[in-house]
């Protein structure tokens, strides 16, 4: 297949806990590449900063970029939004740059709905067990016990999508893992379904 654009569009998705904002900011730091930086109606985490991590807005800002057509992608997560925006992506793209995305299945599906003419990639990451993913959510400050209970049942629906995805990694060793994506993505390395699928049924 044949695209018009050098950027390549590639979307890393996890259930929550997994990983994927941690791989996709060190990704961005050794390949240069650029991340598309989500808007969301959520409040900040502690030590996130406003156009670096998210952009914070308003539920009735969101909702007019919705209605102005600004999200290449946009979907509700924990009861927030999140989306992100059109222009600033394809201005990367189409300057030749590879662009991350940290987004859900959602806004994955959503993008490659689309007659894009990108090249787009996806990566579902997957944690080593259960057991770890709960100690991840702990350990980066969600305490309330209904919040870890809500995402850990999030984690059996989200982790259903993986087989949407080009490639399914498990973030074990956080090196490891993103010298796989950069593996798969510059081709030198083979992917083996056949070990994802052995992992998947030891976690659901």
């Amino acid at each position: 297949m044949l695209f018009s654009k050098d950027g390549k569009m590639i979307i890393l998705s996890s259930p929550s806990g997994a990983g994927k904002t941690t791989l996709v900011k060190k990704i961005s730091k050794e390949k240069k590449y650029k991340i598309s930086i989500s808007h969301t109606t959520r409040e900040p985490r502690q030590d996130e900063v406003n156009g670096v991590d998210y952009f914070f807005i308003s539920q009735k800002n969101f909702q007019e970029l919705i209605k102005s057509n600004a999200f290449l992608e946009y979907a509700k997560v924990f009861k927030n939004l999140y989306g992100s925006t059109k222009e600033e992506v394809f201005r990367n793209l189409d300057n030749g740059h590879n662009v991350l995305f940290d987004i859900d299945w959602q806004g994955a599906q959503q993008i490659r709905q689309q007659s894009l003419n990108y090249e787009v990639v996806s990566f579902f990451i997957l944690p080593p067990s259960r057991e770890i993913l709960l100690k991840r959510l702990i350990s980066r400050g969600e305490k309330r016990d209904e919040i870890i209970q809500m995402r850990m049942q999030q984690f059996d629906k989200d982790v259903l999508h993986w087989s949407d995805y080009d490639f399914v990694v498990i973030n074990e060793d956080l090196d490891k893992c993103s010298n796989e994506i950069l593996g798969y993505l510059e081709n030198t390395k083979k992917y083996d379904k056949s070990i994802i699928e052995r992992h998947l049924n030891k976690l659901i």
